[in-house]
């Protein structure tokens, strides 16, 4: 592995850190507070290129190239270093852009491609339910075929940017077997309500979906019936927690930032807090982390760009990490920072809520435990029957 950027990338890096500075930084706590993203900084990340970054170039219309996985890694990281309520719409375009490029037909990609590479289409994934969480190959939507149609019944929780997506990807059961279907906005017994007074990303614009015998065409059915979970939405999820690891690096990243500047400025007891051996001791270990977060996020980069059939695991291995060390960082700055942590003028206070979601979403971190584990043991028994052999 090499953890040297190319020239390329690390231009790129600079470009999206401009960016950041200029549109987001200045407002994310007032979006916070709103509850809300406005449409003129979703345009201007579409206009950038940052929506539609995955996006085969036979499909962008743009001669911009597609994102490789390490660039896409360093945009979600230098959002989520003030963001992370817009790392989730990176996530989730992310998740439909790559679900719909290796599963969707030609005619869909044809359809949803161009507009999700432009901006002019953001999409949604609909697959969490009231009562369905990391259970979710059994969710309770059901879609029953009616001539060349199906019509889809259930609701939906927790969708990033619900409110303004045009179409949903969303997963049901057709005769007891996991499917994935397109679903517009505009398809009749179609309605979305806005989700409000979260714990975190509270300006992601999260909405739940009713679906009250809503009809769509045969042909928005996303690969096969029977695919719905394992490979449609195992695609999806995969992409979030690499979009998730890298958010969550960036998070560390900003909070450890935040952390150094006002322990070089504050003054206990004579002295800059910077001076006092346990701030020392928390700012050594929240350093080290976050480098440990990023080791894992460019190793999952390296074997994704590579396809490497281990990234799976590896993705969650550094969702698992880089999530829990957010939160861990994200608490050590706001006792750093004493009473103005829990202050909303300073942006640690709005890390260490948006750090509890990260840790929730895509997965929750219970889950990645048990993936992790199981795949630790299958190895062990795998090189144990390879030895006796």
């Amino acid at each position: 592995m090499n953890f040297e950027l190319s020239t390329e990338q690390s231009k790129a890096r600079t470009g999206f850190r401009e960016f950041v500075e200029k549109y987001i930084a200045p407002y994310a706590a007032e979006y916070d507070s709103r509850e809300e993203t406005p449409l003129e900084l979703i345009k201007a990340m579409a206009d950038a290129g940052y929506l539609g970054g995955l996006v085969p170039v036979q499909y962008s219309g743009k001669e911009r190239a597609q994102m490789d996985a390490l660039t896409w890694g360093l945009l979600c990281a230098e959002v989520g270093h003030v963001s992370a309520a817009l790392v989730s719409l990176l996530t989730v375009q992310s998740m439909v852009i790559q679900t719909m490029t290796k599963w969707g037909t030609e005619e869909q990609r044809q359809r949803f491609l161009p507009g999700l590479a432009s901006g002019e289409l953001i999409g949604g994934f609909a697959l969490t339910e009231e009562k369905i969480g990391s259970d979710a190959k059994n969710v309770q939507t059901t879609a029953v075929i009616d001539g060349d149609s199906y019509i889809l019944n259930g609701k939906k929780r927790w969708l990033s940017f619900g409110q303004l997506a045009q179409f949903f990807l969303v997963i049901a059961q057709v005769d007891g077997k996991a499917a994935a279907f397109i679903v517009e906005r505009e398809r009749e017994g179609f309605a979305t309500e806005p989700i409000k007074g979260l714990l975190g990303f509270r300006s992601a614009m999260l909405a739940g979906l009713n679906l009250n015998n809503c009809r769509v065409p045969a042909e928005n059915l996303v690969g096969r019936v029977g695919f719905g979970f394992s490979h449609v939405a195992g695609t999806a999820l995969d992409q979030g927690r690499y979009c998730i690891a890298w958010g969550s690096l960036g998070m560390a990243m900003g909070c450890v930032d935040s952390s150094l500047a006002y322990s070089n400025e504050r003054k206990q007891f004579g002295v800059s807090l910077k001076e006092h051996q346990l701030i020392q001791e928390m700012v050594a270990d929240m350093v080290t982390q976050t480098q440990a977060s990023r080791m894992l996020c460019y190793k999952a980069a390296f074997l994704r760009e590579n396809k490497d059939p281990s990234v799976i695991m590896e993705t969650s291995m550094a969702k698992y990490f880089a999530s829990r060390t957010a939160l861990k960082v994200a608490s050590d700055a706001v006792q750093i920072h004493g009473a103005n942590g829990c202050s909303n003028r300073y942006a640690v206070e709005r890390h260490f809520r948006d750090a509890k979601i990260m840790e929730i979403i895509e997965g929750s971190n219970q889950m990645q435990q048990i993936i992790i584990s199981r795949y630790a043991f299958q190895n062990y028994q795998a090189i144990k029957t390879a030895l006796s052999t």
